[in-house]
């Protein structure tokens, strides 16, 4: 009885991995490449200097390094930075709002485009964990800036960005603080929600297995309410209250699963790229900062 219902179960899989072939090329094509937007080199602000991380063996990244103003009888100190991440489609420019209230704040500021984004390399196929090594290579470069303290470095994340920079924070305890922006709690969830108005529920399930095998990692892996309990630097979770995508339960369930090193801020008009809602928390961002010993105390 075991052998048989064993054959009956490979028989069903053959017969579904047919399936799943076209199945599997339609998930890598639609969720695998974000849409192609053109690059965004007419757009680089006059203060920033143009950057090109060559990784090792990977897509050459690019990016936007733009220098804090100099503080009056403050000369030739490093000073803390922030790595500013796009999301999923996104690019440098959309990112430039953020970068506003931290520059005036005093952080130095590398706006990253990841691969298969904006200026940088194409690539098969991007993901969350695919942001979050690029983000590790920018970090390497970003310490090797003299103008850089290591030790104040924050990540700044949209979207899947701020899911990438969470599961970055894991392994490395340099990190000074993140800043997540509409972050998900859950891509697995995220993505069967999506799936299931195009795809039967067996298939939905394999497509997401399919997924896991691609990009090399299993959902619980990266997933910010897996990975946030497990970071030791202090995080606040930015989330507007009208974001139809990612819903305001996903910033209540990061906060609940990390309550004691987490600050939740709800920003009242913003949707889900409204980046621009920042400067309208830079007075918590700033009081966060200081809090942690990324900005010193003003006087």
């Amino acid at each position: 009885m075991t052998r048989r219902r064993g054959l009956v179960a490979l028989g069903a899989l053959a017969a579904v991995d047919v399936g799943l072939g076209g199945t599997s090329r339609w998930v890598k094509r639609r969720y695998g490449r974000p849409p192609h937007r053109p690059p965004t080199s007419a757009l680089v602000p006059k203060r920033a200097v143009d950057v090109k991380i060559v990784t090792p063996g990977g897509p050459a990244l690019r990016g936007w390094l733009l220098d804090a103003t100099p503080k009056p009888g403050v000369t030739g100190q490093p000073g803390p930075a922030a790595l500013v991440v796009h999301g999923w489609g996104g690019s440098a420019a959309d990112m430039l709002p953020v970068s506003t209230p931290l520059l005036d704040a005093g952080l130095h500021v590398l706006l990253l485009e990841t691969r298969c984004h904006g200026r940088s390399d194409e690539a098969a196929f991007t993901s969350m964990p695919t942001f979050a090594e690029d983000i590790r290579d920018a970090l390497d470069w970003l310490r090797q800036q003299p103008q850089v303290d290591r030790t104040r470095i924050v990540l700044v994340g949209h979207s899947v960005g701020a899911g990438a920079c969470l599961f970055v924070a894991v392994d490395d305890p340099e990190i000074a603080a993140v800043i997540s922006l509409a972050s998900m709690a859950d891509p697995h969830q995220f993505m069967t929600d999506r799936l299931r108005p195009h795809l039967p529920r067996p298939l939905t399930a394999l497509a997401l297995r399919y997924v896991e095998h691609v990009i090399g990692h299993r959902f619980a892996e990266f997933s910010p309410i897996h990975t946030i309990g497990r970071v030791k630097a202090p995080i606040l979770l930015l989330h507007g209250r009208q974001d139809t995508t990612v819903p305001i339960s996903d910033a209540h369930r990061l906060h609940a699963q990390a309550p004691d090193h987490t600050t939740l801020l709800i920003l009242p008009e913003a949707d889900h790229n409204s980046v621009e809602e920042l400067p309208g928390a830079r007075p918590a961002m700033l009081i966060f900062l200081r809090d942690f010993g990324v900005l010193a105390a003003p006087g």
